[in-house]
């Protein structure tokens, strides 16, 4: 199993390719603290609070 990586400037979290997927940025890391995992960011609280449009894997912290 591949280990999971973090973007450390949109905090996505995936697991293949060096860089984000999301962003294309190359500041990626492996060491981040846990984890949000947003189904339907349009009626999510917490995708609203912390700024997110799409859904996915999110990274609470990165380091």
């Amino acid at each position: 199993m591949p280990k999971q990586r973090a973007c450390k400037l949109c905090n996505t979290i995936f697991e293949q390719g060096e860089k984000c997927p999301k962003c294309g940025a190359k500041e990626i890391t492996e060491s981040f603290k846990g984890r949000i995992v947003l189904l339907d960011p349009e009626k999510s609280e917490i995708a609203n609070k912390i700024n997110i449009k799409e859904k996915g894997n999110y990274a609470i912290k990165t380091r």
